[in-house]
């Protein structure tokens, strides 16, 4: 069974119960179908929010870089990101539409992902080459090959990223230098990432891979 067909299912048993309590009730007919739409509206609404949850968080993201809320601002077509408390510098980020917090690390050579996000982002892996050694602060891990086929912050927004991916990352996503070459431009002023997009005539590098 599906999850949208679990969620119907759910849905139309919330129904049930609740017609079954009016009529127990004993209550009018006329309360009965007002209780009912009611009662069906807002359960419409509860599904929608289910099966569209990914398009509503993408929604909820680029109304807050808009607004400036988060720490993540939008001026034209360039991208602020102010330094969180940790020190480091955390971009709200859309992966094939999932949306999902990362890490801007330059330090990394690529994009790296866990195997949740990659699942959640409709990422497969192991399709893009043999697998890869990747060197972390904790060792040397071995890593599946991927590819996004969209990866966007705000208004940045890039194709047929390669990335990695491992369970050895934990719950961690990081956005590394093959997503930052992409750019026209990134720099930092002060306590604030500036990330530029790439002007008209500025060729992105070729993406390879790890």
């Amino acid at each position: 069974m599906t999850a949208q067909s679990a969620n119907y299912l759910w849905a139309i048993g919330a129904l049930v119960l609740a017609v079954s309590a009016l009529v127990a009730q004993r209550a009018s007919i006329g309360s009965i179908l007002r209780s009912l739409i009611a009662w069906a509206a807002i359960i419409g609404l509860i599904v929608i929010a289910m099966t569209q949850r990914e398009q509503i968080e993408a929604l909820v993201t680029t109304t807050a870089d808009r607004l400036g809320l988060g720490g993540q601002t939008v001026e034209g077509e360039t991208v602020r990101i102010a330094m969180s408390e940790d020190g480091h510098f955390w971009a709200r980020v859309q992966l094939n539409g999932y949306a999902r917090r990362m890490l801007i690390d330059s330090g990394a050579t690529v994009t790296a992902l866990s195997q949740e996000t990659a699942r959640r982002a409709g990422i497969k892996v192991g399709e893009d080459g043999f697998p890869v050694v990747i060197e972390t602060a904790n060792g040397s891990v071995k890593a599946e090959r991927g590819r996004v086929a969209r990866l966007a912050i705000a208004g940045l927004e890039t194709r047929d990223l390669s990335v990695v991916v491992s369970p050895a990352f934990g719950d961690m996503d990081v956005l590394g230098m093959n997503f930052l070459s992409r750019l026209g431009s990134w720099r930092v002023e002060g306590r604030t990432l500036v990330l530029d997009p790439r002007r008209e005539g500025q060729h992105p590098p070729r993406d390879t891979g790890a």
